[in-house]
C-alpha cells in the first residue's frame, strides 16, 4: 500500500492566470512532495469546477445554458471546449512530468456537487431526480476511472492521489439548496445515500483519495466512512464540535489536509503563524506533537484562482516551508 507522505504540502487545485505550463511549473516547483495538476478557471467556461467535472462524464452530455451547465441530447460547443482544455492540460503535464516519479494529485468535482449544480433539461437541479442522480454517479465513476487510466499512461512513474471537491455536501444533507424557482428547497438527501454514492466514486479513484469541502459543517465522519484517505478542510472552519470525528479519522490512519494559508489578499503568514495552530490542534485532539507530520498535510485554505501569481507562488512555498518545519520538530 502506498503511504501518504509525511511532512508534505499540496494545493487545493485552482491557480491564477491562463497559462497551464507556467501553472504546472509553479506547482511542481513549490510543492515537491505532493504537486497537483492545476486548474485555471480564468480561462472561462469548461475550466470551471463544474464544467471540468462534467467533461469526464461518460454518456451524459452537457451543454452550457444561461443559468449554468445543463444536461443535453448531445455535446455542444462548450462541452467540446471543455474537452479541448483538458487535453491541453494533459499534454502540458505529460511534457513537464516526463520521468517524474512520485505522488501527483488531481481534482474532480464530486458527485453531489455535480448533482447540485448541473441542471436537468427543464432547468431544475439534477439532484431533484433520483434516477438522474444515480446515472450521474455511475457515469462519474466510469469517467474518473478512464481519466486516471489516461493519466497513468501519460505519467507512468506517478502515483495518483484523487481529490473529490464536494463544497455542496453540507447543503445537500441539510436540504438548503434552492429549486429553480427559488421559492422552495430541494429535499435533504439521507446521509447513508450520500455516503454510498461518494464511496462508489472513491472506489473508482483508487488507493489514495481526498474529499475536499470548503464549507462549514463538513461531515467528517461521513467522508471517512465513505473511504476517503484524507479530508481537506479550511482550518478556520474546524470547530470544537469536529474534534471527536477528526480524532477518530487520524487515529484510524487518516490524514487531515489542513487549509492554513488564505487564498488571497494581504500578506502570506509566517512559517510560525502557519505551523503553531496545527501543533495546537493536534495536541488538542489528544495526539503527541510528533504525530503532526504523518497526520497533517498543509495547503492553502481554498483555491488560488483569485490571487495574484506572486501571492499564489508564495502561498504554496509557505505551506511547504511550514510542513518541513513541522516534520523537523
Amino acid at each position: 500500500m502506498t503511504e501518504w507522505p509525511a511532512g508534505a504540502a499540496t494545493g487545493v487545485g485552482s491557480m491564477p492566470g491562463d497559462d497551464i505550463v507556467e501553472a504546472i511549473a509553479t506547482v511542481f516547483g513549490e510543492l515537491p512532495d505532493l504537486p497537483h495538476l492545476p486548474e485555471l478557471p480564468a480561462r472561462g467556461a469548461g475550466a470551471d469546477l463544474v464544467g471540468r467535472g462534467a467533461g469526464i462524464l461518460v454518456d451524459l452530455p452537457v451543454e452550457l445554458a444561461v443559468s449554468g451547465w445543463r444536461m443535453a441530447s448531445k455535446a455542444g460547443h462548450a462541452a467540446r471546449r471543455t474537452a479541448d482544455l483538458l487535453e491541453r492540460d494533459l499534454d502540458a503535464l505529460t511534457d513537464y512530468a516526463d520521468g517524474y516519479a512520485g505522488l501527483l494529485k488531481i481534482q474532480v468535482a464530486g458527485p453531489w456537487t455535480l448533482a447540485g449544480e448541473i441542471e436537468l433539461r427543464n432547468g431544475e437541479r439534477l439532484l431533484t431526480d433520483h434516477g438522474a442522480t444515480a446515472d450521474l454517479v455511475a457515469s462519474l465513476a466510469e469517467g474518473l476511472s478512464d481519466h486516471l487510466a489516461e493519466l497513468r499512461r501519460r505519467v507512468p512513474g506517478a502515483t495518483f492521489v484523487t481529490q473529490l471537491d464536494e463544497p455542496l455536501v453540507p447543503a445537500v444533507l441539510a436540504g438548503s439548496l434552492r429549486t429553480a424557482s427559488g421559492y422552495r428547497t430541494v429535499a435533504a438527501v439521507e446521509s447513508a445515500i450520500v455516503e454510498r454514492d461518494l464511496r462508489t466514486v472513491l472506489e473508482a479513484a483508487g488507493e489514495l483519495t481526498v474529499v475536499h469541502c470548503c464549507a462549514a459543517d463538513a461531515p467528517l465522519a461521513l467522508f471517512r466512512s465513505a473511504g476517503a484517505s484524507a479530508v481537506s478542510l479550511d482550518l478556520s472552519l474546524v470547530s470544537q464540535a469536529d474534534y471527536d470525528d477528526l480524532a477518530e479519522h487520524i487515529d484510524a490512519g487518516g490524514v487531515l489536509v489542513a487549509g492554513v494559508v488564505p487564498g488571497g489578499g494581504g500578506d502570506v503568514p509566517s512559517v510560525e503563524e502557519v505551523a503553531d495552530p496545527l501543533r495546537t490542534l493536534v495536541t488538542g485532539l489528544g495526539f503527541a506533537p510528533e504525530r503532526v507530520p504523518a497526520a497533517v498535510t498543509l495547503s492553502p485554505s481554498c483555491g488560488l484562482a483569485g490571487a495574484t501569481s506572486a501571492y499564489a507562488r508564495a502561498a504554496l512555498r509557505r505551506c511547504t516551508e511550514a510542513a518541513h518545519k513541522l516534520a523537523s520538530g
